[in-house]
């Protein structure tokens, strides 16, 4: 989920989220998030809407 800057701090993104995730919940679907583990201000609102971490994903490049 990326937000603009000029439209950040007003909870369209949280509320987008928030939707589509309540929408596909309540069609039978599942809901997964990859999220950045350095970003404290998305853990927080994934969290706040229901979100919960089960697992760490690390990725590392070779070159």
């Amino acid at each position: 989920m990326y937000t603009p800057p000029d439209r950040r701090n007003h909870g369209y993104g949280s509320a987008l989220v928030a939707g589509v995730s309540t929408t596909l919940r309540t069609n039978g679907g599942r809901c997964i998030l990859y999220t950045d583990l350095g970003n404290p201000t998305s853990n927080s609102i994934y969290r706040a809407i229901g979100y919960r971490a089960v697992s760490e994903v690390l990725r590392y490049e070779f070159g």
